[in-house]
């Protein structure tokens, strides 16, 4: 499975996972015509998607979705809630329900999502397994739940909001009912608060964080990714920390490797 990280911030998000020769696409924050630029710069075919999945409908996160999987041929999936506040902008595109802590196969993926805590209709993580990886992506969650940390207690790869500096936010021009929403229960993660997530979530087999949805206006990568490497220091992390772009793709990232035919076989 390799991970394409095609852009994360406050004006769009979206990551495309591939294995097998196809693909899958977490979130759609863009409009379709920049979301197939930046897939095709990584090498990703969105014209083979079996699927696009939503964390949430907010429009940085599912601007792109209805016509992107019209365009595939594949259906978009997402909470119940979800679905229902999108039903409008999907239109006739297919669509499937996502039960929390339920695992969906999805192609060559499978899926597992749990509620978070945010300000949207029913807002969900996930977790994309295939054969040797796993991959957490949580953001837009005001406070990391207790089913958030069981969903991606074991993951290889962590997608994880580190959205605003915390005296950037105090001290922004955001007027104070947007301060007090974006530090709330259904707001956003703070970089201390990723920090202490991570840090809680270590384990041998993590080989890599990548941070995500940082603020234009409340943040800068260097600030976040210091505050994360401060609580990982001393704790056997040997991985790599990095910070997603918000305008242009990252290289793309093995989570796993490619099974052998023989491997296959026996997994069936």
């Amino acid at each position: 499975m390799e991970l394409a990280v095609l852009g994360s911030g406050s004006r769009g998000n979206a990551f495309a996972v591939r294995a097998r020769g196809v693909s899958m696409l977490l979130d759609a924050g863009f409009g379709p015509q920049t979301l197939t630029k930046r897939a095709e710069r990584v090498g990703i075919d969105l014209g083979a998607l079996v699927g696009v999945v939503l964390t949430h409908e907010h429009g940085d996160h599912a601007r792109g979705a209805g016509r992107i999987a019209r365009a595939a041929g594949c259906p978009v999936y997402a909470s119940a809630g979800t679905l229902a506040a999108l039903a409008d902008r999907l239109g006739d595109v297919p669509r499937h329900r996502i039960e929390p802590l339920r695992p969906l196969s999805i192609g060559p993926f499978s899926l597992t999502g749990c509620h978070t805590s945010h300000d949207a209709a029913e807002p969900m993580a996930f977790v994309v397994s295939t054969t040797g990886g796993k991959l957490g992506l949580a953001y837009d969650l005001g406070r990391p739940t207790t089913a958030v940390r069981y969903l991606l207690r074991d993951v290889t790869t962590l997608l994880l909001e580190a959205n605003h500096d915390e005296i950037m936010l105090r001290t922004g021009n955001y007027p104070p009912a947007v301060r007090e929403r974006i530090a709330g229960a259904g707001g956003h993660l703070s970089n201390r608060a990723a920090a202490e997530l991570v840090a809680e979530l270590i384990h041998e087999g993590l080989e890599l964080v990548v941070l995500v949805h940082l603020s234009d206006r409340c943040n800068r990568s260097d600030l976040a990714r210091s505050e994360v490497e401060r609580a990982l220091a001393g704790r056997r992390f040997r991985g790599k920390v990095l910070v997603a772009l918000q305008d242009e793709p990252l290289p793309p990232i093995t989570v796993a490797r490619e099974p052998s035919q023989f491997e296959l076989a026996l997994t069936g």
